[in-house]
């Protein structure tokens, strides 16, 4: 089509060297430049690109720094057997697996991304064996997995409960003569299908702290007396204590079926012919501190359970239930070594 000039009269067709018109040809070398940048883009080997992708946030590389300081949410875990092959490095491998990191996360420990940095800083281990590549396989079900030494927690059927023991309960799941037990307190958890049984006993005098549990390798070594696992009490004594009671205490008290010394003595008040005092010891025979200061001339007429290990009465009301913590559960695993 030929052009006009500002008057509206035709001007003469313009025509390329080669008879072509003008904008039809810059068109198509537009076309054919877009097609090469579009080639260029998918393939970086196209035009001299990179033959690796730059991450778009960067370099992907987990922080160590930020692994190093980052809080610890591990849970402690069951024991567990392995048997699963090793890769060169020694940490256990399983080519079908689920990625370390993801177990991590899924077990609460950290995010993902945390979990990463968490490996990077040589805080995780597998089956002994610290890991710091990642993307490691592993099988949940049979790796024993350990951040800062704390086994953690996979199976989430597991179940830790902290009880308040009322005084005048038995320490017992039933009760053929139809005493108020602590089985009465989780019949419900029971009959939902939780198979609960407590951690040694409370004389039913005694009121306070008893942990329920269905772990029975972590329940069996908190009631083994070579794990030595430290109970405090709370006793209100009849009579006022001398000062040099405690001494007397951690050197030892004989009784009948052997010698018994505490871990620490502490008057807590002394007051018209009563003491309130704080005890700990490792001992788990029966009524043993009702025993010991028997023995010493201090009757107990009113003892409170407190602690067993890190894990505390608290608040807690009498005939409650809570489950424990994460860092709670964690201690008790490794005070009894798993």
């Amino acid at each position: 089509m030929a052009s006009a000039s500002r008057d509206g009269t035709p001007g003469p067709r313009k025509k390329s060297a080669r008879g072509q018109n003008t904008g039809k040809t810059t068109r198509k070398a537009g076309a054919k430049g877009a097609g090469a940048k579009g080639a260029a883009k998918r393939n970086p080997q196209v035009a001299g690109g990179s033959t690796k992708k730059t991450h778009r946030k960067g370099s992907s590389k987990p922080d160590v720094t930020s692994g190093k300081v980052r809080l610890n949410n591990a849970k402690p875990a069951r024991h567990q057997n392995v048997d699963v092959q090793a890769t060169e490095s020694g940490a256990t491998y399983v080519s079908d697996g689920v990625r370390l990191q993801k177990v991590l996360a899924a077990a609460g420990v950290a995010s993902r991304r945390g979990a990463e940095e968490l490996i990077a800083a040589g805080r995780v281990e597998v089956d002994g064996e610290v890991v710091t590549e990642q993307g490691l396989r592993i099988d949940p079900d049979t790796a024993v997995i350990r951040v800062d030494g704390a086994r953690v927690i996979i199976d989430e059927d597991k179940q830790y409960l902290a009880l308040n023991k009322p005084k005048g309960w038995q320490s017992t799941m039933s009760d053929d003569q139809g005493r108020p037990c602590v089985g009465d307190i989780v019949a419900e958890r029971v009959m939902a299908g939780q198979r609960l049984f407590h951690v040694g006993r409370l004389d039913a005098d005694t009121e306070g702290l008893l942990l329920l549990t269905n772990d029975g390798e972590l329940a069996h070594r908190l009631m083994h007396p070579s794990y030595e696992i430290p109970k405090t009490y709370l006793a209100t004594l009849r009579g006022e204590v001398p000062r040099s009671l405690g001494r007397v205490l951690k050197g030892g008290v004989e009784l009948e079926d052997g010698p018994v010394s505490v871990d620490s003595f502490t008057p807590v008040e002394v007051h018209e012919g009563q003491s309130l005092v704080r005890i700990t010891l490792h001992e788990g025979r029966n009524r043993i501190v009702r025993r010991m200061m028997e023995e010493v001339g201090f009757p107990v007429t009113a003892l409170v359970r407190t602690h067993v290990g890190a894990v505390a009465l608290g608040e807690q009301r009498p005939g409650s239930l809570r489950v424990l913590g994460k860092n709670e559960v964690g201690a008790l695993y490794k005070a009894v070594g798993l």
